[in-house]
């Protein structure tokens, strides 16, 4: 596995299928550096710091999360610098936290044999809130690098976050294409108003959770079909 260079301020992490762990993306500016989800579990973002630490870049002081599922947010308890997250996505996760602290993690390990591959040898599944709850659209400038964070409607979850990094013309969608969870079917609605927000960015490249970075109209291909 290596860290990928996408453009001039993006790197990213690719996906694997066999633990079905997505993307994980890296934001560098001359002040301070974010990164686009937080990671299935301890292992795996251990694995995408070791990656950065390669390539001679500093860990991210900020992570933006997409959506609150656990393959991109149950590693948020060992990252570093502060985390962010929509309003809904950070209930969403109180809520995980509460079924695990009740219950313990047999909820999600029986949703998929990749959670029990990721969590295989009784490491434990840690949940935690967002430092950072935001509402809305928000921007951040990184020092000559702006990223905006895009609440949206989707189909897959009721949670999206789009990140846009606007000098890279670059839109992280996270999973936000894909079908409703947990069975779909895809909501048209829900996806039309989503091709809209993907398209009102002028991104030139979108960057899914679990798939090689494409031109957009790709994205909005398989969004629309």
């Amino acid at each position: 596995m290596e860290l990928k260079k996408l453009s001039e301020h993006i790197w990213y992490m690719p996906f694997e299928e066999e633990r079905d762990r997505p993307n994980l993306g890296y934001i560098m500016g001359s002040n301070r550096s974010l990164a686009i989800d937080a990671g299935h579990s301890e292992a795996h973002i251990a694995e995408f710091y070791d990656l950065i630490r390669k390539e001679g870049l500093p860990l991210p002081s900020l992570t933006v999360l997409t959506h609150w599922h656990w393959d991109h947010t149950f590693a948020m308890h060992a990252v570093n610098g502060l985390t962010l997250a929509n309003k809904r996505t950070n209930e969403h996760l109180l809520e995980c936290r509460k079924k695990i602290e009740e219950n313990g993690p047999e909820a999600f390990l029986k949703i998929s044999e990749s959670i029990r591959k990721e969590y295989e040898g009784g490491r434990e599944m840690i949940v935690v809130p967002a430092d950072i709850v935001f509402e809305g659209d928000i921007a951040i400038d990184l020092g000559g690098c702006t990223v905006r964070f895009l609440q949206t409607i989707a189909p897959h979850t009721d949670d999206s976050t789009l990140v846009y990094v606007c000098e890279d013309k670059t839109l992280f969608v996270g999973d936000a294409t894909c079908s409703e969870y947990p069975n779909g079917p895809k909501n048209m609605n829900r996806a039309k108003e989503l091709a809209d927000k993907i398209r009102s960015t002028g991104a030139v490249t979108c960057v899914e959770g679990h798939w090689q970075p494409v031109e957009t109209e790709d994205t909005l291909g398989d969004l629309l079909a």
